[in-house]
């Protein structure tokens, strides 16, 4: 089976060496599904559940060229990805669903320096123009991105359950609260 399925308008573009200058002139769109476990940094990421569901990133991109009388062309591409990934809840340490969703436009400039210096002005993403762009790179950085930073179910399913075993490497904590400080001197004072 091929690594993503795909739909494409215009010329043929290949998605793992896209000429973004070319797709951009012809205001290609590309669609495609590529399968969670080929974007291995998002999948480290995620649980893999038990009954192996085989979790897909569904995405489209197209290419954007914008004439600028007396200057260069811009160039963008606009992505739009969605995935639903099992993350591990930080409160109950179960897994829970997750819709990701990435709705990012990017313009390609030539050089890092031009990129650094454009977008630190910019709203949108400034990137250097590649020789040819592996799109799944991108899509995997920009769902990665997404992900939350403390996953929390809303309510979690199952009520939290903590074990009522003492933990035999832990010293026994003492419940009576400490005498005042200065109750010896009440007892010498009092005489006792």
């Amino acid at each position: 089976t091929p690594p993503y399925t795909l739909r494409m308008k215009a010329s043929s573009f290949d998605p793992g060496r896209l000429d973004v200058t070319a797709f951009a002139r012809a205001q290609g769109t590309l669609q495609g599904t590529t399968p969670l476990a080929r974007l291995t940094r998002l999948a480290a990421s995620t649980v893999t559940l038990a009954d192996g569901v085989a979790d897909a990133v569904r995405w489209s991109v197209t290419g954007v060229w914008t004439d600028r009388p007396g200057r260069a062309a811009e160039v963008r591409l606009h992505l739009v990805a969605r995935a639903q990934v099992w993350l591990e809840c930080q409160r109950c340490l179960q897994p829970m669903a997750h819709g990701l969703e990435v709705d990012g436009r990017f313009r390609f400039v030539a050089g890092e320096d031009e990129a650094a210096r454009l977008d630190e002005e910019s709203e949108e993403d400034v990137l250097a123009l590649p020789r040819a762009l592996k799109l799944d790179d991108l899509i995997e950085d920009e769902l990665i991105l997404a992900l939350p930073i403390v996953p929390v179910h809303d309510t979690c399913p199952q009520p939290l359950s903590f074990s009522g075993e003492a933990d035999t490497d832990l010293p026994a904590l003492d419940p009576a609260p400490p005498d005042h400080p200065f109750a010896a001197l009440a007892g010498f004072k009092s005489g006792k």
